[in-house]
């Protein structure tokens, strides 16, 4: 139902000299494993100072169907209720799986015995 998540290739063929040369500096001096190491730790630590970013993110992962309700509600640091509540003021429509007939009635039957 989702679509799986892609490992993408951390690009940074754009980043001015000054900024290469520093990581560059900061990975020579051992504080971080490699160029990409840093990359992804700044992101990290964007991420999580911008609550906006990660609601933005985790939107449009949920609008893209990259992850579930729950999940992009987890990853914007929300519960379920306010993250439906940014979908519905944006707009949004929220799916909500339900599950099939015969997991159901599996689940009943587990039920049943297990009395």
């Amino acid at each position: 139902m989702y679509k799986t998540n892609k490992l993408y290739r951390m690009s940074t063929t754009n980043l001015p000299n000054i900024i290469e040369t520093e990581i560059k500096a900061l990975v020579k001096g051992g504080y971080f494993n490699s160029k990409d190491s840093f990359i992804e730790e700044a992101i990290k630590y964007m991420l999580s100072s911008r609550g906006d970013l990660k609601i933005n993110a985790a939107v449009e992962m949920y609008r893209s169907k990259d992850v579930s309700l729950g999940r992009a509600a987890e990853l914007a640091g929300l519960s379920i209720f306010e993250f439906s509540e940014i979908l519905k003021a944006r707009r949004i429509k929220t799916i909500v799986d339900a599950p099939s007939k015969e997991e159901v009635n599996r689940q009943i039957k587990q039920m049943e015995e297990s009395r």
